[in-house]
């Protein structure tokens, strides 16, 4: 099954439209199979993807997109096949062009719930996306692990989608406290900044 590879210099910037974004979630909500994302863990495997310090673009298409929706062939039509490609493909150059330039347009795809006035960030599922994008390309991870800077970035996104039961007790038990989610949760944007702003430096 032959998937378009993603090609940054040939895409235009053409954000996903609410109705897009929408129809990309029903796809992958009404199918038949635990293994599949959520728009919230698609949207962190995207940026996962971009930030990997293995080029997105020399990574065959099939092999980054088919993790989205579990793996197989799910799709009814090479018609409709195409069509969630080229969703993919537009949302993770328009995550890459406003990291770049545009940055006040980025907005991470975060569950929000209300308690009284308040709203509280939930980033759980799509830190568990971009975990999920780290361990495919695992080795070459390591080290922004290791080094100071890019540890402190990753360090809330490992938190909130990582394995839990490598976890301190503490740890864990923060967890459980949903305004501690909601801080670590609003410090994830910045991170993933930081991370976009330090592999360009490294290019």
């Amino acid at each position: 099954m032959d998937f378009p590879q993603y090609q940054p210099d040939k895409a235009l910037y053409t954000p996903l439209t609410d109705d897009e974004l929408s129809d990309l979630d029903d796809f992958l909500s009404e199918l038949d199979n635990d293994a599949a994302m959520n728009i919230e863990a698609l949207d962190g495997y995207l940026s996962a993807q971009l930030l990997s310090p293995l080029p997105l673009s020399d990574k065959p298409g099939a092999e980054w997109m088919s993790p989205v929706w579990g793996g197989g062939d799910p799709f009814p039509s090479g018609k409709q096949r195409k069509k969630i490609a080229l969703l993919l493909l537009r949302h993770v150059h328009s995550l890459s062009v406003q990291w770049t330039s545009k940055q006040d347009e980025w907005e991470p795809i975060f569950s929000v719930a209300e308690e009284g006035e308040q709203q509280l960030v939930d980033a759980e599922d799509w830190c568990t996306g971009f975990m999920i994008g780290v361990d495919q390309d695992g080795e070459a991870w390591t080290p922004l692990f290791d080094h100071v800077k890019t540890a402190a970035a990753l360090a809330p996104i490992a938190l909130l989608g990582g394995d839990e039961s490598q976890l301190s007790a503490e740890d864990q038990e923060k967890l459980t406290d949903l305004h501690w989610r909601d801080a670590l949760s609003r410090e994830v944007p910045e991170g993933v900044l930081t991370l976009w702003t330090l592999r360009s430096q490294a290019e």
